[in-house]
């Protein structure tokens, strides 16, 4: 299975800030959102990402204002992203060995979506189910 699978079941809305925001901008918009992590994009470019793990290791435990941070300070600007054509297996392997949890989704030079963590779990456990169904359905049909 592809990442392309996960998007045509989820959707490639995508939720981004300016490089010109403040952090408490960006906490605003992930609240609203109920997001865990906005791109950093100036016009289609992507420049970074912020996540809750950057706040609370770049802002709260550094005691730095959320008011006054510009986003660019504090973003992971070295993204690991991937393509439509990525397997599922792949990016568990990515975001298990270099503990993250979003992938943006790239199509030539364009975000064209984002993966969690959980996408990737819920896609996995769904497709065991389907094999757990028709393991099943075989045994019972012998």
């Amino acid at each position: 299975m592809k990442v392309s699978d996960i998007l045509r079941r989820k959707g490639n809305q995508i939720f981004s800030i300016t490089p010109q925001a403040t952090v408490l901008d960006a906490l605003r918009l992930m609240a609203e959102k109920n997001l865990g992590a906005l791109l950093v994009m100036d016009d289609q470019k992507l420049d970074g990402i912020f996540t809750e793990r950057d706040y609370a290791r770049k802002i709260i435990l550094l005691g730095r204002n959320s008011k006054d941070t510009p986003i660019t300070e504090v973003m992971t600007s070295n993204l690991r992203t991937i393509t439509l054509e990525t397997e599922i297996s792949e990016c568990m392997k990515m975001m298990t060995e270099k503990t993250i949890r979003h992938l943006p989704v790239m199509q030539s030079e364009s975000v064209i979506g984002i993966i969690s963590i959980g996408d990737v779990v819920k896609h996995l456990m769904e497709e065991q189910q389907g094999i757990i169904e028709h393991l099943e359905s075989y045994i019972a049909g012998s």
